[in-house]
């Protein structure tokens, strides 16, 4: 038990460290934890021993399994019925776009520049055809960008992109059984009920006992992750559709809400971005620098050179533009459970998993940082956030 708090402690103030680089470089918390991991596990790694953080026993991946769960739950509640009807075309269009580009690029790229197995090639394909509901999320509320339509329908886009992820994965990979048939039909009846329990809780409880809310979507969540995990599928899955079948109650909800992402933010996703970053194999990215440039550049390029046209079509500004391309040009969940899922089955070996890992997590950072500091399109921020850079300005004058 000491060593557990004392593993916790040092995680904890990776966190403490990232925050206040993030606040200083004016950067995303979230790429921050990811840079400050890769820095600790390569220390951790050179100077003590390999596992040295921990960052593989049981606990710490649950704290990370649950930052990730909670934080595509999140994202899901941000989203309204009334954007998703107006900018389903964008949405579905943007979203299927971004699955396929880089799906069939990365796949081409394995098999033939790399010359992966035709199975380890569609596996990479599917690992790199992911967007971060995770990262962007972070990104949107710490820019003020999930209460705008910009940025819901970032959000939207994100989650069909993800969604054909999940489903391509399934169809070629997963075997289908009757456990998929059980879990599919259970969450949908827990879906179509999930609102009205939640009203009824609320109505009868809500603010007369200690946090009765957080405790019943937290047991609901973590009942579908387990169904999901049963089932041969993977727990973060339904967190997004239960934030979108809690959305209307969300926004009528708005200090319940920050309250949930605070405890979300401020204490668990630390644990999922830190370890992330802890993940990366330095010694693999040296030995073969050509192969992660490969699968690197084939996500980055195929997205945007798939999506910035389609993108035109909606959004007629130049920042606009390329802020939604670079933001759907990252990966981070759904690409890293790609990859451990197709290590752990034997379809790829360890180094090829580093590699993806590594450029998985590096199109998590790099997009994002270019997107952050040469595109964001300050005239759509929220008002409280333009004066803020304002008076920020005014400071650095």
């Amino acid at each position: 038990m000491e060593h557990m708090y004392a593993t916790a402690s040092l995680w904890l103030g990776l966190a403490v460290i990232s925050a206040v680089i993030a606040y200083h470089l004016k950067i995303s918390i979230a790429l921050i934890e990811i840079c400050v991991g890769v820095a600790a596990g390569a220390v951790a790694n050179r100077y003590f021993a390999p596992g040295a953080m921990d960052n593989n026993a049981e606990w710490l991946k649950f704290l990370a399994g649950s930052g990730a769960i909670f934080l595509t739950f999140l994202a899901g509640a941000e989203l309204d019925k009334k954007t998703l009807s107006i900018k389903w075309k964008e949405i579905l269009l943007i979203g299927l776009i971004g699955f396929l580009a880089p799906f069939l690029g990365c796949s081409a790229a394995a098999y033939y520049l790399l010359g992966w197995t035709g199975a380890q090639s569609l596996l990479a394909g599917v690992a790199l055809s992911t967007t971060s509901m995770a990262v962007v999320y972070a990104v949107m509320v710490e820019t003020g960008f999930n209460s705008t339509e910009f940025g819901k329908g970032i959000l939207g886009s994100c989650f069909i992109n993800d969604l054909g992820t999940v489903i391509v994965l399934g169809l070629i990979f997963a075997p289908f059984t009757y456990k998929t048939v059980i879990f599919i039909g259970v969450t949908f009846f827990a879906l179509l009920l999930f609102p009205y329990i939640t009203n009824h809780l609320t109505n009868i409880y809500g603010n007369r006992t200690a946090a009765i809310r957080v405790k019943w979507i937290s047991f609901f969540l973590f009942s579908l992750g387990a169904l999901a995990l049963w089932s041969g599928s993977e727990a973060v899955l339904p967190a997004y559709i239960a934030g979108m079948a809690l959305a209307e109650f969300a926004s009528q909800n708005n200090h319940w809400l920050r309250r949930l992402r605070t405890l979300t933010v401020g204490f668990l996703t630390p644990f999922y971005f830190l370890r992330a970053g802890s993940l990366v194999s330095i010694p693999a990215l040296v030995s073969a620098p050509l192969a992660l440039l490969v699968l690197f550049s084939g996500k980055v390029a195929t997205k945007i050179f798939g999506l910035y046209p389609a993108i035109t079509f909606f959004r007629k500004e130049k920042n606009e533009r390329w802020y939604y391309t670079l933001m759907m040009s990252t990966g981070l969940t759904f690409g890293t459970i790609s990859a451990l899922y197709g290590f752990s089955h034997g379809i790829i070996d360890g180094a090829q998993y580093s590699l993806l890992v590594i450029a998985v997590i590096a199109s998590a950072v790099i997009p994002t940082m270019i997107a952050g500091f040469c595109f964001t399109p300050k005239h759509l921020l929220p008002e409280k956030h333009r004066v803020t850079e304002l008076k920020e300005e005014l400071v650095e004058e």
